[in-house]
This record gives structure tokens, C-alpha cells and sequence, in this order.
């Protein structure tokens, strides 16, 4: 077996070995395994079985990882990603209604775009079209979003007919998630390893003792102990999706969404993730495997739509087990692994409150706001479409509208300034398919 790894993940050329590829594996699946609970959660919110997501969620996390690492050959993990299961809960199912079901098959009619345009090398016209300055303002806004979530989840955000939003006051499940928001923040100043994952723990564990305290007073209490430890696996959303409801006219520019979506956050994660290990092919100047990588990350959202959930993509988190020395598919493999186990544990995991999760989602909202640092500020024309999609993707509580409206400005800048020959025939073509989504959004 040994010999056979060495083998087939080329361990001695990368001037590795099994033990700190392993190591590595490990470390990037702390880093990430936080995805577990927070993925089921949040889409437990568009009325989704807990259980048969926590399945789709772990399952497609192993999967994707594992053939990242056989097909690539690169420490990249992959698992349902943040911000696109936002967009899938609270843009697709809640705001426009659409039933999970179909909503799921999108995902997989986009993944399946998304392997035609990997194989047949059409994502690079589309990378092409998109402005940069939209793509960093779209990452930022669903950054903003996902904190926002989080902080309405724990009511720190309440509505307010007044004034549309306003702070809901000091309560128990509010003083539990300022403190798990600190905690966690302190870890990973500190640099622990897997301190989101510890995080969660940690405050769950309050949440649970603060609650106990509230039912002795005679109060409601926010979080309960479970019922049982482990559970069979759930089936309740494997092959759930609804693909000809997904292929209807209205569901154009969701799909799109999704795809817009996967492709640049799995582009931007080899790009940033490929710089801090070196995996930079010195002859072309790109990511090494770069086409295979997509490939796998392509499969990954195909596999989503099939177990029940939203969209898979590689994790920026895989820096993790790159700086404890994974140069390797076999890091991918390992991280994979990792999740399986967790298949049983629905019940345990279900226990998480709503307290425990939401500093996550504030602090990778954080995590998500760096590409603004890229938005060229002092340039008017650049920043106002990224700012638009910054702004609008929370306020309005749709990536849709923030991504539509950032487009939509760009185009105009451009033909107002006399710049139309900057517009590509892909960016005219999206720009159509936001129209025409706009119009079907008012009938």
C-alpha cells in the first residue's frame, strides 16, 4: 500500500512523505470541518431535512476531495461552499419561491454546464468577460450576507418598522454568541488549528449550560441535549432534484448564478492557494493541473445536486494542510476520508444551536471581505459597480440582485464613456440574461 501511494501520488518528486501528507489531511479538515453543521443548517432554513443534508453535505465533501486528489494530484479539499448555499436558501427557495427540489436541480444542471465548459475550455471566455472589480465587490457582498444571517439567526439583527433593522437587544443566546465570536477570534489570532471546528464546540457546550440554567429558572431555553449519539444514515434528499423544473425558462438566470458562483470561487481558490504552495506551472505561469482541478471541482457540484445540497467547490481552508507541508492529492484524499464518520452523527450534531454557528458565519463573512482590498477605489468606474454589488447582495437580502445590478452598471459605464468596444459578446450575452430575468422577476 505504501508503495503503491508513493506511487500513484508521486510523493518522492513533490519531496514529501505518507506521514506528512497525512498530518496535512488532517489539518485541512479541521480547518473546514465546520461545514458539517453549518451547511444543514442553514439549509434546514428553506424547510430541508437536517439529516438527509448533513449526509448530502458529508458525502459530498469525502467524494469531491477524494477524486480532487486522485484526478489532480493537488492538496485541494472540496465541500458544499459557503455563500452559494446562502444564495440557494434564502435567494432561491425563500425569496423567489422556488421549491428545494428544483432548486437542487439547478445545481446540478449547473454542474453539468460547468463540466461541458471545463472540457470543452469555454470558462475562460467567460473569466475573460467578467469584470474583476465585479467578481471582488460579488465576494464581499456575499461575505457581508453571510454575517448578516448569522447576525439576524441569534435576533442581534431584528426587523424594525422604523428604521428596517436594528439591534435586538442583550439576551442569553446574544451573550452566548458574543462570546463564542470572541473565543473563536482569539483562536484563530492565536493560530489554533481547526478553531472554527473549536469554536463551534466550545460555544455549543455554553449554549447548552446557559441553556440548562435558563429551564431551571423556568425560562425558554435556545439549545437541548439530543435524544441519541448516532443515527443511519438519512436518504431523505439523495436524488431529490428536480431537473426539469430546473431547465424552465424562469430558472435561466439561477442557474447561472450558480454557475457564475462556483466558477470564479474555485478559480480564485486555485489562484490564491496555488501562490502560497508554490503550485505554479513555471512554463505557462498558471496554477499547476488547473484544468484537471476545475474538472473535479465541476464533478463536485454535479455529486452536490445528486446527494442534496448546494453547490460543492474547493476550500480556501486547503492552505492549511499546505503549511503543515501537503504537496499532494494524497492531503485531498486524507482530508476526505475524515468526513465519512460523520455520517452517523446527526443526531449529536444536530444538538448545535443556532448560537454556536452564527460566529462562524460572521467571522468567514469577515474572511470573505479581503478581494476588496484588490477594488481599485480611486477609479469611479471600476468601484462603483463592485460597491453596488457589495451593498445590494445584503441589503436586498439577493446575490441575484447584487450580481444583476453590478453587470447592468458596468455595461452602461462602458457605452456612456464611449468604451463599448470593451464589451465582449459574453458580457453582453449575461447582461441580457439579467434583463430578462429582471422582467420575469415583475410579472
Amino acid at each position: 500500500m505504501r508503495a503503491f501511494l508513493a506511487r500513484r501520488f508521486r510523493l518522492a518528486e513533490k519531496g514529501t512523505d505518507i506521514r506528512t501528507e497525512v498530518m496535512a489531511g488532517t489539518a485541512t479538515f479541521l480547518t473546514m470541518a465546520y461545514i458539517i453543521v453549518v451547511n444543514p443548517q442553514i439549509l434546514a432554513a428553506a424547510d430541508m431535512p437536517f439529516a438527509g443534508v448533513l449526509f448530502a453535505t458529508v458525502m459530498t465533501a469525502a467524494l469531491s476531495s477524494i477524486i480532487m486528489g486522485f484526478w489532480a494530484n493537488l492538496p485541494f479539499a472540496m465541500a458544499p461552499g459557503m455563500g452559494i448555499n446562502a444564495f440557494f436558501t434564502y435567494t432561491l427557495v425563500i425569496g423567489m419561491g422556488t421549491p428545494w427540489e428544483t432548486a437542487l436541480g439547478a445545481v446540478f444542471v449547473s454542474g453539468v454546464v460547468f463540466v461541458v465548459l471545463s472540457l470543452f475550455k469555454v470558462r475562460e471566455k467567460i473569466v475573460e468577460a467578467i469584470p474583476a472589480s465585479v467578481r471582488y465587490g460579488v465576494a464581499a457582498g456575499i461575505g457581508l450576507f453571510l454575517a448578516l444571517i448569522g447576525l439576524k439567526s441569534v435576533d442581534f439583527i431584528v426587523a424594525d418598522p422604523v428604521t428596517a433593522v436594528s439591534f435586538g437587544g442583550l439576551t442569553a443566546q446574544v451573550g452566548v454568541f458574543t462570546v463564542g465570536l470572541a473565543g473563536t477570534a482569539w483562536m484563530i489570532i492565536r493560530r489554533v488549528r481547526g478553531a472554527l471546528i473549536f469554536g463551534i464546540v466550545g460555544t455549543s457546550a455554553l449554549a447548552l449550560t446557559v441553556s440548562g440554567l435558563l429551564g431551571a429558572a423556568g425560562r425558554e431555553p435556545f439549545a437541548a441535549m439530543p435524544e441519541a449519539v448516532f443515527a443511519w444514515p438519512s436518504l431523505d434528499v439523495f436524488l431529490a432534484m428536480d431537473v426539469r423544473g430546473a431547465l424552465a425558462l424562469g430558472m435561466i438566470l439561477p442557474v447561472f448564478t450558480f454557475l457564475f458562483t462556483d466558477v470564479f470561487d474555485s478559480l480564485s481558490t486555485f489562484v490564491g492557494v496555488a501562490e502560497v504552495g508554490g503550485f505554479i506551472d513555471e512554463r505557462t505561469g498558471q496554477p499547476e493541473n488547473v484544468g484537471r482541478a476545475l474538472q473535479a471541482d465541476a464533478a463536485s457540484t454535479v455529486l452536490s445536486g445528486v446527494f442534496g445540497t448546494s453547490s460543492g467547490t474547493t476550500y480556501i481552508e486547503s492552505a492549511a494542510g499546505i503549511e503543515e507541508g501537503g504537496r499532494t492529492g494524497l492531503t485531498a484524499v486524507v482530508a476526505g476520508l475524515l468526513f465519512l464518520p460523520f455520517m452517523f452523527l446527526s443526531p449529536l450534531l444536530a444538538l448545535v444551536p443556532e448560537a454556536a454557528t452564527a460566529p462562524i458565519l460572521v467571522l468567514v463573512g469577515l474572511f470573505m471581505l479581503k478581494p476588496l482590498t484588490k477594488v481599485a477605489w480611486d477609479d469611479f468606474e471600476s468601484a462603483l459597480p463592485a460597491f453596488l454589488a457589495l451593498v445590494l447582495i445584503p441589503l436586498t437580502y439577493n446575490i441575484t440582485q447584487g450580481i444583476i445590478w453590478a453587470f447592468l452598471v458596468h455595461t452602461a459605464l462602458k457605452i456612456l464613456l464611449g468604451k463599448w468596444r470593451e464589451l465582449t459578446v459574453t458580457l453582453l450575452v449575461i447582461d441580457a440574461l439579467a434583463i430578462v430575468s429582471l422582467v420575469l422577476a415583475a410579472e
